[in-house]
């Protein structure tokens, strides 16, 4: 335990600069003699640390002081290749030589055990380039100038401070914040039509993010599907959302928003669905199925 608590204290030493005895003991639920004790057992090991006495006086390490790397574990040294090396596959450039330098001062070699293509199939790049340019927008707190498809067909133009890069439920959606709009906004990556970078700088501000797509609008939905539609159910829904029948029907139920998509959703699966809840989305789904048969009937 002591041993553990040593390290801590010399990675909080070098992350801070300093820290009083009080402080520490605080951190590390010690008491104040003991993180004295803990101090001179560093110093007897060879640790450079000392203690300044006055106002701004604390304990403190040289400040040329590093760590030699046979303080990290093998496991420890593979989590951090491994932590880099998801970074160079999400498009990090700077990732590969880091992590190149890396494997050879710790002597370990890193599998190339992932890889991350930010295009759908059959697009040849532009995915890809949308990401990073968003990606240095939001590093550079740059605005942003977008041509957005949204949910209701409509095609808007919007400014946007862009702020995160979320990956969720299989895609990747832009946190921003609309000018137009004056808040927080979500947008789907694959909805931005073109993007133009305006290098107008912005300055981040404390504001509410926008609820996730389990908000308000959503509303529990109970789905039935036969057995074979088992490979697309489990695309679409978390197994801990699935009820599987002795007969091999999925019952699936979910928050879902009740909109357009939605009513496009349940189409895509054509006659291997059976709405059981609520009943007004079976006349909303039948009346959508009438629309399309008429209009393409020979």
């Amino acid at each position: 335990m002591q041993e553990s608590r040593l390290f801590k204290i010399i990675y909080h030493l070098l992350d801070k600069g300093q820290a009083t005895a009080p402080e520490l003991a605080e951190k590390f639920e010690v008491s104040v003699r003991t993180i004295y004790r803990d101090i001179d057992a560093l110093s007897g090991a060879g640790i450079p640390v000392y203690t300044e006495a006055g106002r701004h006086g604390g304990i403190r390490l040289m400040k040329d002081f590093v760590l030699n790397r046979a303080v990290l574990s093998e496991g420890e040294k593979q989590e951090i290749l491994t932590a880099l090396q998801s970074m160079h596959a999400a498009g990090n450039a700077d990732g590969g030589q880091t992590l190149q330098k890396l494997s050879a001062m710790f002597h370990l070699h890193a599998e190339n055990w992932l890889e991350v293509d930010f295009s759908r199939w059959g697009n040849a790049g532009s995915d890809k380039e949308t990401f990073e340019l968003l990606k240095s927008a939001v590093i550079h707190c740059t605005s942003v100038r977008i041509r957005y498809a949204g949910s209701y067909g409509a095609i808007s133009r919007r400014t946007v401070h862009p702020y995160k890069l979320v990956y969720k439920s299989k895609a990747w959606y832009l946190k921003a914040f609309c000018t137009e709009k004056q808040g927080m906004r979500i947008f789907k990556l694959n909805r931005i039509i073109d993007l133009e970078m305006l290098h107008e700088p912005f300055t981040r501000r404390d504001i509410p993010e926008p609820a996730d797509a389990s908000g308000p609008d959503c509303h529990p939905i109970t789905l039935r599907f036969p057995a074979e539609t088992a490979y697309r159910v489990y695309d679409e829904f978390d197994p801990a959302q699935i009820q599987r029948l002795e007969n091999g029907d999925l019952i699936a139920s979910a928050d879902m928003p009740a909109d357009a998509w939605l009513t496009g959703f349940l189409l895509s699966f054509g006659t291997q669905v059976d709405i059981l809840s609520p009943a007004y989305l079976r006349e909303v789904i039948a009346e959508q199925a009438k629309q399309i048969y008429e209009k393409n009937k020979p």
